[in-house]
């Protein structure tokens, strides 16, 4: 008698276009089994999910769009807020859990697996953490089964606590500090919350669970600052004052950090409530064995290093619009200027003189100053534009282009330089390119991640100069990929024929 296979759960993920459900994606992917995510704008997520992957449409708060999102579902991670919204967060909070507690019930959902916040019932909870746990207790009421993880501060590149303190440590070598630098936390690595969420797919029990996570470190906010200094070769001097209100505050966070002034209060708001484990039964009913807070940091530092961050709090679609082309703007430490323009082109003739940049040809525009720059870092005992490019009409990761290295290549959509001349600070260079329309839409990003003021004061030096050549740049491109030449086969004509008389860039 031939024995069955148990068959994988169906899966449904929300939050895919956030910070945890981003990078949870890929691992539910990598597990296999039939994996659906519901986000209200799916052209922002179907080009980055494995074939396998189904991406529908739906709302939270549009009941009727959910049902049909949840059908033959059989485990759903409900990973969505609202604290980045402009109206009432809780009000939008409590109607999306309502909506989707609905929806589920209706279509016979097994188990609904929830990522909530830490805060002791008992005590007065903050308007965002009691939303939080209002969200847990709605869910619930569903008749479903849920898992409901309440976590304490997420330490990873990106999350919103981390890029708080990132920033404040890196930007401020006194801090005026409020009284809630001296609250009590038990931070836990975003890879450890990840496997938390991931386990609760096998868990076998059937009754609903609240599991309070976190690290073995019970630690304060100004503690968290400390360690991450160290760990940058940083000293930092914190001074506690009472007068700081919630308000002040966040005011004070909108201009010193990346965080929007109406997200930073209701964080604020959030710290004053101490969130630490009351019950560590999570460490008994789960394999995953929490690192302590320098390991989560240290972790996330070499998150940072590697790439700008998988995914970020800042990502979701609740956080904010979309940047404006041409628009400055900040992230933690760091820096962007971000331009986009679109093209009547393909993306592979879109991308055609991205993948040509650099070496003979030049960067498209006021070459004269790029060639400067380059005798300035050689001056200062840089490399200079000396190395060129290995191949003028292909790149693969790695390779050398004048000052830059190649540390992401996608062909025909995204190339993304890193720095290697002499910086007070770590810059990147990136080019991506996405179908749009008939066409496509280029977007040119330079990003900055200053060290200490005098990379600060380079970065906001050079920003009328940035924005010549980084406009001129973008418009040359999109010029040339557009032109009929552009179609043509630039390498087989010998490198020395390259034109780089004037600012332009033209080819020849």
């Amino acid at each position: 008698m031939a024995i069955e296979t148990p068959q994988p759960p169906r899966v449904l993920l929300t939050g895919a276009t956030g910070y945890i459900g981003g990078r949870l994606l890929p691992l539910l992917e990598r597990r296999g089994g039939p994996l659906r995510c519901l986000v209200r704008q799916p052209a922002r997520l179907v080009e980055d999910v494995a074939t396998t992957t189904e991406v529908v449409a739906g709302d939270l708060l549009d009941r009727a769009s959910l049902e049909a999102a949840l059908a033959g579902i059989d485990i759903a991670y409900y990973l969505v807020h609202s604290m980045g919204s402009s109206g009432d967060f809780a009000d939008a909070d409590r109607q999306a859990a309502e909506n989707f507690a609905y929806a589920a019930r209706s279509q016979g959902v097994r188990r609904i697996v929830y990522l909530g916040g830490l805060g002791d019932d008992a005590g007065e909870l903050s308007p965002h953490l009691e939303s939080r746990h209002e969200v847990g207790r709605l869910l619930r009421e569903s008749g479903c089964q849920v898992i409901e993880f309440r976590a304490s501060i997420v330490i990873g590149s990106g999350s919103l606590s981390f890029e708080l303190v990132r920033a404040l440590v890196e930007r401020l070598p006194v801090m005026i500090c409020p009284r809630w630098v001296n609250t009590l936390a038990q931070p836990i690595a975003v890879e450890d919350v990840l496997a938390y969420l991931l386990e609760a797919l096998d868990w076998p029990e059937t009754e609903s669970r609240v599991f309070e996570i976190g690290g073995p470190d019970r630690v304060t906010y100004g503690d968290i600052m400390q360690a991450y200094a160290r760990q940058r070769g940083l000293r930092r001097y914190l001074i506690s004052v009472p007068v700081l209100t919630p308000r002040l505050s966040s005011l004070w966070l909108a201009v010193v950090t990346p965080l929007y002034a109406r997200v930073g209060r209701k964080l604020v708001e959030s710290m004053r409530n101490p969130t630490t484990l009351n019950d560590p039964a999570a460490l008994t009913s789960f394999r995953v064995q929490p690192r302590g807070l320098a390991a989560a940091i240290e972790r996330a530092v070499v998150n940072e290093d590697r790439e700008i961050a998988q995914t970020r709090w800042s990502d979701a679609t609740s956080s904010s619009a979309r940047a404006r082309s041409g628009a400055a703007r900040r992230f933690g430490a760091r820096v962007f200027d971000t331009r986009v323009r679109h093209v009547s082109v393909p993306p592979p003739a879109a991308f055609r003189p991205v993948r040509r940049i650099g070496g003979e040809r030049g960067w498209y525009f006021a070459n004269a100053l790029w060639t400067l720059r380059g005798w300035i870092d050689l001056a200062v005992g840089g490399i200079g534009l000396r190395r060129g490019r290995r191949d003028p009409e292909h790149l693969r990761i790695g390779d050398t282009l004048d000052w830059w290295r190649v540390e992401d290549y996608q062909p025909d959509r995204l190339l993304r330089l890193k720095a290697e001349m002499r910086l007070p600070g770590r810059a990147w260079l990136e080019f991506s390119v996405e179908p749009d329309g008939n066409g496509s839409t280029i977007r040119q990003t330079a990003i900055f991640d200053p060290h200490g003021l005098a990379g600060r004061f380079y970065w906001y030096a050079l920003i009328p100069l940035h924005a010549i050549v980084f406009r001129g740049m973008l418009r040359k491109i999109c010029h040339i990929a557009e032109s009929p030449l552009a179609s043509g086969d630039l390498s087989a004509r010998p490198a020395s024929r390259v034109s780089r008389k004037n600012n332009e860039g033209t080819t020849a």
